[in-house]
């Protein structure tokens, strides 16, 4: 990994709530549905309010294009670039949703990895062979894991959004719910056209603010795209090399592991301790083995030093074992539902098999009122949930493995519809 914070690509966990626990958002190729929607993660939402001190988008956008000229961008690129921008209701709106209702884990990975998106990513990653191995060979990330975040982000580039990136960011800056985040990313975006990367036309991204096949946001593309075409230019909107170059030295700067595996799909012993579940519990593949953690096909366990076991889909759903390639997968888009999207969709591109235990799909996932009834109800019970904000987070699948834990129930802090009803009665 770097050793600053990395900015995630996308903002889809941060500004959508995505939670890998039980659900997740309808589709993370739409970008009209990232919530978060690559914006940065575990930055405080600010006031949906227009800033008080202007009265009107034109003073906010004449304050704005002061401090852009003394932050280095040229009155010719804001002439080219700023001066047309737009205020967009549309991008207010969508920054405003928050779902109700959202799909489980099993419902998103059927879309995600389908048979047809696998053909097609293979199909892709044939006709693009050439410079798939070349930034492979650079950034030592396979070929098939930048094709799957390529499949995913974008379907391919069937869908990367048709909003102007530059309305957009302004839009949010002056009237989003992270203010500071989209007016440095505006500045950043500036610097993208002041450098003749692209042109302000040709910066069509989500309405969150995320651009091209793989979903960049502006200052990530300023530290992270690469010109895999040698013709002086990042262009991740219409060069593929650029596409693949630019993705894989990003997962690369996020601690890709060359030659080691995201992970591997995992069979739990009976009377397996669940609360150790989570991303940040981390043991050696030795001391997995020595809980009696085992390969679901029966081999050895990936050599790790450090890796999680994880169980989206609860004790009824498959387990995997998880390394550092997975993490790194996740600095792109920290849910865990994106990265099995991601990693299955690879293994499948590369002729490996999908996800091979089954779903409980008959389990029916909480809506987020649903959540925050059941964190209110444990609360009262005297169960440490924190706030009930309607996200199932580490706190809140803590106080529900305990609550299981005190019913003779297996604490796999799986959330469903029949455990909020067992709670209520």
């Amino acid at each position: 990994m770097l050793t600053r914070v990395m900015v995630p690509v996308l903002l889809i966990a941060s500004l959508s709530g995505c939670q890998s626990s039980a659900a997740v958002p309808d589709s993370p190729a739409a970008p009209g549905q990232k919530e978060q929607a690559v914006n940065p993660a575990n930055e405080a939402s600010q006031a949906t309010a227009p800033s008080a001190q202007f009265q009107s988008f034109e003073q906010w956008r004449d304050a704005f294009r002061q401090e852009a000229l003394a932050a280095g961008i040229s009155e010719n690129t804001l002439q080219r670039a700023f001066d047309g921008v737009r205020f967009s209701s549309r991008v207010i709106e969508l920054d405003g949703a928050q779902p109700e209702f959202v799909r489980p884990i099993w419902e998103y990975l059927d879309g995600a990895v389908s048979d047809s998106r696998v053909s097609l990513g293979r199909s892709k990653l044939a006709d693009n062979n050439a410079a798939a191995r070349s930034a492979e060979a650079e950034y030592g990330v396979p070929a098939e894991v930048v094709t799957a975040i390529w499949g995913i982000e974008s379907s391919f580039g069937q869908n990367f959004g048709d909003f102007s990136t530059l309305d957009a960011l302004a839009t949010l800056a002056y009237e989003g719910r992270r203010r500071d985040w989209a007016h440095d990313e505006l500045l950043a975006a500036l610097k993208i056209i002041q450098a003749g990367d692209i042109s302000p036309e040709r910066m069509k991204g989500s309405w969150a603010g995320a651009m091209g096949h793989t979903q960049f946001i502006p200052s990530s593309f300023v530290t992270y795209a690469k010109d895999g075409d040698g013709d002086g230019h990042r262009d991740i909107w219409g060069s593929i090399p650029d596409v693949y170059a630019s993705t894989a030295n990003y997962l690369h700067q996020a601690g890709w592991r060359q030659g080691e595996p995201w992970g591997i799909e995992v069979k739990l012993p009976q009377g397996f301790d669940y609360s150790q579940t989570e991303l940040s519990t981390r043991h050696s593949a030795q001391e997995w083995a020595s809980l009696g953690v085992t390969a679901l096909n029966g081999g050895r366990l990936p050599a790790f030093t450090e890796a999680s076991v994880i169980t989206p889909g609860g004790a009824q759903g498959p387990a995997f074992l998880v390394g550092p390639n997975f993490r790194a997968i996740l600095r792109y888009n920290n849910a865990t539902s994106y990265g099995l999207a991601v990693a299955t969709l690879s293994d499948r591109i590369a002729g490996r098999p999908g996800v091979q235990g089954s779903w409980p799909r008959n389990e029916k996932p909480l809506s987020r009122s649903q959540i925050q009834e059941m964190q209110a109800r444990l609360g009262a019970l005297g169960y440490e949930v924190g706030t009930p904000d309607g996200i199932l987070g580490p706190n809140t699948r803590k106080g529900l493995r305990a609550w299981q834990r005190d019913q003779g129930l297996v604490p796999d802090g799986f959330a469903t519809l029949g455990v909020l009803e067992r709670m209520n009665r």
